[in-house]
């Protein structure tokens, strides 16, 4: 017997559904059931990396690559990797393309109809928390080979920081102290970042410093693609700071990726 479409008095908007509505919340991979259906899903499906996340003095820079592959194949060059979560956090999304995407969008649903009801902003440790939550519910799907591992990235407006929480497939919630990176290319990206980082970085030299990690990464990992100067492909990225989430255009990404290429242009004929 289905429960009072009123019946439900809590915050969760997945909860409201779930005993409301089941049915429309988002199954993936319900019918997969052999080893081999498995391994041929995880040819099929579309899976999305890379992502990262730094902070600066200002907040924190929340980016991700626009590739998506099926197996050896590129499924996309144009997909997005991050989404404003509310005014003051973002999530990037790694892992397979269509539960990362329900994952982000649901996140972002949970987050307005929690401040719809209260009349205020969740905290940073309640989104933090909801989102492992919300992650660890995914699990099952972990055996069908849909894996959602995200990066969240939110401005604290108690302690006046931007703050990173990276997770596992199990919806276990890490903090990191000043950067992270995930995906097949997150290595080689986190590499990068760990050369150059310093706690003093201002905007520019932060958005600079994301950027080059994404660059090696691309380098590196088939899975992760470069900028493409032809198309006007390039990375998306985000600041999270007190003012809100602000999106960093193509046409200061476009001359920002155009510099560190010269840049590079200049190192290797010095060699």
């Amino acid at each position: 017997m289905r429960l009072d479409l009123y019946a439900y008095a809590g915050t969760s908007f997945s909860e409201y559904v779930r005993q409301c509505r089941p049915e429309v919340l988002p199954r993936f991979g319900a019918s997969v059931s052999s080893p081999d259906e498995v391994r041929h899903l995880g040819r099929s499906v579309p899976t999305a990396t890379t992502i990262l996340a730094l902070k600066y003095e200002g907040g924190v820079v929340l980016g991700g690559d626009r590739r998506a592959t099926e197996g050896s194949q590129i499924a996309s060059n144009r997909i997005e990797k991050v989404y404003a979560a509310d005014a003051h956090s973002a999530i990037a999304i790694a892992g397979t393309a269509g539960p990362c995407i329900e994952l982000a969008k649901l996140f972002k649903t949970e987050l307005e109809h929690y401040e719809k009801l209260e009349g205020d902003e969740l905290s940073y440790e309640g989104k933090a928390n909801k989102l492992a939550q919300m992650v660890r519910e995914q699990f099952p799907m972990v055996f069908q080979g849909l894996v959602v591992v995200p990066i969240f990235a939110g401005y604290d407006l108690h302690r006046r920081q931007g703050r990173i929480c990276q997770y596992d497939v199990t919806g276990g919630r890490y903090e990191e102290i000043d950067f992270c990176a995930v995906g097949s290319g997150g290595k080689d990206a986190q590499n990068m970042i760990k050369e150059h980082y310093h706690r003093s970085l201002v905007e520019t030299e932060a958005i600079n410093l994301a950027l080059s990690a994404l660059f090696s990464a691309a380098e590196e990992d088939s899975g992760t693609g470069g900028p493409d100067l032809v198309r006007g492909i390039y990375p998306t990225m985000k600041l999270v700071q007190e003012e809100g989430v602000v999106d960093i255009g193509d046409d200061r990404l476009a001359a920002m990726c155009m510099e560190l290429i010269e840049a590079k242009k200049r190192r290797h004929d010095a060699v």
